[in-house]
């Protein structure tokens, strides 16, 4: 199952995220949530979700 962490307000940050999170060995989805809005979900395992959040977090929130 695939969970959400992260809304990305434009395709390139979507991209850039994917791209970061996917060098440091994760496997991520990025999906649009609404064309109108152009948001896009990024999505890791489930059971990744904490390993995930706390790279997430160092790398983008830093």
């Amino acid at each position: 199952m695939w969970t959400v962490i992260y809304i990305a307000p434009t395709a390139k940050m979507a991209e850039n995220i994917k791209k970061r999170l996917t060098e440091e060995g994760f496997l991520i989805k990025v999906r649009p949530v609404n064309l109108s809005k152009q948001q896009y979900e990024i999505l890791v395992p489930s059971g990744e979700l904490e390993e995930v959040q706390e790279v997430f977090n160092s790398l983008f929130r830093s």
